[in-house]
């Protein structure tokens, strides 16, 4: 989000005030008012739902209770013998007459309408046992409970990603606008409360934490509700160096950077903006950790831009371009050309299976030029001792200019100058005594034993 551009009483319209403290709170009422606003409520239940009638069936049941008693003080009159019995009796007869009173009332009236439950959790059978556990996320608010079963070992993470993120409905232009909205609130909060925050007042730091947390649930809903897009995106880099989910992880990590950086104020859709991130992510990470060798991200530019033309010239000519077609297209020299190409090409693994079987790499298929193959190693010793005993047919100096001229010693063949400097004469002098030598190593007796080494 753009900084500057809110203030805390646009957040505070967006989001609202956060709740206060006193609303969570809850006070005793009077027994009596509440006594009546049950008995009134019971009172409207009872209309709504035809349990009334039972009131007016009660009468006949009084009526009942007066006769049973009228009949027990008639008998207790009459029977005057009986008078100490007298209090039993109509003590008794007040208990049945209560009785019979509550037996029609109970009797007649109805119950509500029996409410289904909730379903509760069913458990878990043999099978979702054995193959994993139930995780139950119930929460106290109203939201509908969710059950997710985790399997132990999955065989596809591809589509088990896919089918979670495809339980977030999509958004509207204006349910993002809202979002982004909220988003800016709580950004704004969280650098309030991280300037000002232990002067700011309780009630307005509760406040400001509520628009903050508010944020954070906006932004995360706004991250949800677009996970597809990343995945829609990553399926067009498939097959460059890179696992499938690796990267929707890459894109995922663009796709956050949209949401901070999203302004609704512009009117474009969230979408039009978060693609440029998610692509800028993948080709970024596709560029450090597809190759095995990395390449910087300017010369993947090139060579992506080289693949491009070189692949539209294959259409439109029914050929391979040559060079200097590519670099008349691309505005470079051909030898620029040539060096791109090998830039973009991919090492091969000397372990690469061949064959139908995979029996053999194709490392065992490459020579090693600087293995040293044992007849070759044998010769080449025979051949020096060869030339050593030639040289010791020749003088102490002749045999050192042979050896410092041609690298017998050390490898490395040394000029007239140097050579002369070494024995303190000029070089004209050190040409001689070279020719000189090398007539006589010509001769039969001694270039017949090296001449078998030149086949």
């Amino acid at each position: 989000m753009p900084a500057g551009r809110y203030n805390y009483r646009a957040a505070t319209s967006i989001v609202g005030p956060a709740p206060p403290a006193e609303r969570f709170s809850v006070s005793p009422t009077p027994a009596s008012k509440s006594a009546r606003t049950a008995d009134a409520a019971e009172a409207s239940v009872d209309e709504v739902t035809g349990t009334a009638a039972p009131k007016a069936a009660a009468k006949p049941a009084t009526k009942a209770a007066k006769t049973a008693a009228a009949s027990g003080e008639t008998a207790a009159t009459a029977k005057k013998p009986a008078a100490r019995k007298a209090p039993a009796k109509a003590a008794t007869t007040k208990a049945a007459a209560a009785k019979t009173k509550a037996a029609p009332a109970a009797a007649a009236k109805p119950t509500l309408m029996a409410v289904p439950d909730e379903p509760s959790e069913e458990e878990p059978t043999a099978e979702e046992t054995s193959t994993g556990f139930i995780v139950s996320d119930a929460d106290d608010d109203d939201a509908p409970v969710q059950q997710v079963v985790t399997a132990g070992a999955t065989a596809d993470p591809v589509k088990d990603y896919l089918k979670q993120i495809g339980k977030v409905a999509l958004l509207n232009a204006e349910q993002e606008v809202e979002l982004a909205k909220r988003i800016e609130a709580g950004l704004f909060a969280e650098e309030k409360l991280a300037a000002e925050g232990e002067e700011l007042q309780p009630k307005l730091r509760r406040e400001l934490q509520w628009i903050a947390n508010d944020g954070h649930l906006a932004k995360n809903h706004l991250l949800e509700a677009n996970l597809r897009l990343v995945v829609s995106l990553a399926k067009r880099y498939t097959g460059r160096g890179m696992l499938f989910l690796d990267l929707i992880q890459e894109g995922n990590l663009g796709l956050i950077r949209a949401v901070e950086k999203f302004d609704y104020t512009k009117g474009y859709k969230f979408s039009t903006y978060a693609t440029w991130w998610i692509r800028q992510a993948i080709t970024r990470a596709m560029a450090d950790q597809a190759r095995t060798i990395r390449i910087p991200v300017h010369m993947v530019e090139v060579i992506n831009k080289l693949a491009r033309v070189q692949r539209q010239m294959l259409q439109d000519l029914g050929r391979e371009p040559t060079p200097e077609e590519l670099a008349k297209e691309l505005d470079m020299t051909p030898e620029k050309v040539v060096e791109v190409q090998k830039y973009g090409r991919e090492p091969i693994s000397l372990h690469t299976p061949l064959g139908e079987d995979g029996d053999s790499e194709f490392g065992d298929l490459i020579e090693d030029s600087e293995a040293v193959v044992p007849a070759d190693a044998v010769s080449f010793t025979l051949l020096q001792e060869q030339l050593h005993a030639v040289l010791d047919t020749l003088s102490e100096r002749e045999a050192g200019v042979v050896s410092m001229r041609f690298g017998l010693t050390d490898g490395q063949p040394k000029t007239l100058d140097e050579i002369g400097k070494v024995y303190g004469v000029t070089r004209e002098r050190i040409r001689q005594i070279e020719s000189k030598t090398m007539s006589k190593l010509r001769h039969p007796s001694r270039s017949q034993v090296l001449r078998d080494y030149l086949d």
